[in-house]
């Protein structure tokens, strides 16, 4: 008997009831076949040794697409997880899926792992791949499975298994290795090429700090030792790049044990925050915008009215004063609408925008906590555009420029843009979603800016557009946002007084550029390596004198280039030129200037920059101009050198 097999352009074949998948590949191509990874039958992904019973359509998924290399991927942490299971036999089983660029499974261990036992478990993961272990499948009526699971002494497999729903569960198992799992899997271990363990941390299990902490295994797989040797390579550069260790390094920032997310700013990382907070304010007001600041501490009232209350109250923090409940602000947006309630605003008052560098909270996990990245406290560059409905689509394509000047032009950023749409805990009507999801459509397309589609990610009160910044590495970081509200002004009663002198409902927009600034500062930091334009860096210029007779000198150039609000210090310790040229160097000081006899008599300064190397000689009035010119044109690279 003999079955109808179509394929994706539309041709067909006939083949015996009870082909696989495998052998269609086979018959199509020996390449296709070697690069198979998994099938889609009938729109059901499945293993490629799965028998095809009827007429069925059929897509052969490859370790080329990206649904192959999550495949590949969560076969590599099946066989890591044998690899520990033969190691550590007293090891327990927990969860392990394949995830962006790799993998990881978390296993409860009397002990830590080590650095040491990673290398452990991968030789013996190349031993599981060598015996080329097939992946086999099965179905288990789910008590049964609850049996033999607990009966293997796998105490988390049990509780998953008392919470599905399904009669029937899925099993794998490759070698001594058995596991729940949906699949699909490789045919066998021995298709698995390219991997490497890469670390180990600790992980709540389900994510509750009330629950045992797990050690979690992170690693990653390609179909080619090139992708694999690529990527660590991105990891290296990454790792040099880590804001986290440059902001030790360069004396930015750091987090302290007492306050656990909450970021301390040191002198030269405050010369970075107070040159990005004055471009701020000039180019907002360059823009029309009006700057304010609001009370951290709001009453409960307000976030109840607002709909924080109900849809973000988990990651707020409460106070209270005088026996009434507070709670630290977790958004800016409520204060500034009790600014525009504050008189009765005219149509001609419109597009009102106020713009606040303001202080929030927000309650993150201990566990994703990541530097400037990720923290409890930070400072949104918020604003909110009260406007006319007839003024929308040129304040949001507005903002968009705003956005891409500072982002493109400014920084030398690239950056992706996502439509989020309504979410499941959406305050409001569809109409209303509808037509602000249409009206932000409408305008990123009239800019002609490509976007995609991010379904059910938009904020609870309204859509957004979400810019992702793209650094060096080629990592995204959500940034700027902008979100189109009908329903808080609804909800706080906002009116104007229109032409027709009655009252009538504003449309708000809620927007941020840099989003955090810490965060911003930590994306700088890792593009630009620590190596800040002379704008940016903390300190522009370090004087070298060749010898302790001539700080005299060395001074009265730091007093006049400082007369011009240039950041310069003077290294006056007792070193080698040379040492100290090296010094500047790691501490990545844009410029050098050294200075000896020859300068003194003449009243230079012999000019170093570090990444173009010598500049020469140069009047201190000529340095200075050169410093200030390339300072306020806030250039990405020195003067006279292609960035």
């Amino acid at each position: 008997m003999s079955i109808r097999i179509t394929f994706p352009d539309g041709s067909a074949r006939e083949y015996p009831r009870g082909t696989t998948a495998y052998k269609v590949a086979e018959d199509i191509s020996p390449r296709l076949a070697k690069d198979a990874v998994a099938a889609r039958v009938s729109g059901v992904l499945q293993n490629l040794q799965d028998e095809i019973l009827e007429d069925s359509s059929l897509e052969i998924i490859t370790v080329n697409q990206p649904e192959g290399l999550e495949i590949l991927r969560h076969s590599a942490a099946h066989v890591m997880a044998e690899a520990v299971k033969r190691l550590y036999p007293q090891a327990k089983l927990a969860i392990g899926p394949a995830i962006d660029n790799g993998f990881y499974y978390d296993f409860d261990v009397p002990e830590a792992f080590s650095p040491e036992d990673l290398t452990r478990i991968e030789a013996e993961m190349q031993k599981i791949v060598k015996e080329d272990q097939e992946f086999t499948h099965w179905e288990l009526d789910r008590e049964t499975a609850i049996k033999e699971f607990a009966a293997m002494g796998e105490e988390y497999k049990v509780e998953l298994l008392e919470e599905m729903e399904d009669d029937k569960v899925s099993v794998y198992q490759q070698g001594e290795l058995i596991d729940l799992c949906r699949g699909p899997h490789l045919p066998s271990t021995g298709r698995l090429k390219a991997f490497k363990l890469l670390n180990v941390a600790g992980a709540y299990w389900r994510g509750d700090s009330n629950r045992p902490m797990l050690q979690r295994i992170y690693g990653t797989a390609f179909a080619k030792q090139k992708d694999l040797d690529e990527h660590l390579h991105r990891l290296e550069e990454a790792a040099r790049r880590d804001h986290r260790r440059l902001g030790r390094e360069l004396d930015l920032f750091s987090i302290q044990e007492e306050g656990p997310g909450f970021p301390f700013l040191h002198p030269n990382g405050m010369v970075i925050w107070r040159t990005l907070e004055d471009f701020w304010r000039k180019e907002h007001r360059r823009r029309g915008y009006q700057e304010v600041k609001t009370p951290i501490i709001l009453s409960e009232s307000l976030w109840r009215q607002s709909g924080h209350w109900d849809h973000y109250r988990e990651n707020m923090y409460f106070t209270e004063i005088d026996e009434r409940p507070y709670a630290i602000k977790p958004m800016n947006c409520p204060g500034s609408i009790l600014l525009y309630k504050r008189r009765l605003q005219s149509y001609r008052d419109l597009p009102l925008r106020y713009c606040e560098l303001g202080l929030v909270h927000r309650h993150e996990l201990s566990g994703t906590l990541h530097g400037l990245m990720r923290v409890r406290c930070f400072h949104q560059d918020d604003a909110h555009i009260f406007m006319l409905p007839s003024q929308i689509q040129e304040e949001i394509m507005g903002v968009i420029d705003f956005i891409d000047y500072v982002y493109r032009d400014v920084f030398g950023l690239k950056y992706r843009v996502e439509l989020s749409t309504k979410p499941e805990d959406a305050m409001g009507p569809d109409e209303i979603w509808d037509a602000a999801t249409e009206a932000l459509r409408k305008a990123v397309e009239a800019k002609g800016i490509p976007y995609a589609v991010n379904e059910g990610d938009g904020a609870f009160y309204g859509p957004k557009l979400d810019f992702h910044l793209e650094d060096c590495l080629g990592r995204t970081w959500q940034c700027g946002t902008i979100q189109l509200d009908f329903l808080m002004p609804e909800r706080f009663d906002l009116t104007y007084i229109g032409e027709d002198g009655k009252e009538h409902r504003p449309v708000m927009i809620h927007r941020v550029i840099f989003g955090a600034l810490e965060r911003f500062i930590g994306i700088l930091i890792e593009e630009f390596a620590g190596v800040f334009p002379a704008w940016l860096a903390p300190v522009q210029a370090r004087i070298i004198p060749v010898g302790e007779r001539f700080l005299d000198y060395a001074g009265a150039v730091r007093k006049e280039l400082m007369a011009d609000d240039l950041r310069v210090e003077i290294d006056a310790r007792d070193e080698k030129v040379g040492y100290k040229i090296r010094s500047a160097q790691l501490d990545k000081i844009p410029y050098m200037l050294i200075v000896g006899e020859k300068e003194a008599e003449a009243g230079t300064v012999s000019v170093r920059h570090r990444q173009a190397g010598d500049r020469g000689s140069m009047t201190v009035d000529d340095f200075r101009k050169l410093l200030s010119q390339e300072a306020g044109s806030m250039a990405l690279a020195p003067l006279g050198v292609d960035s």
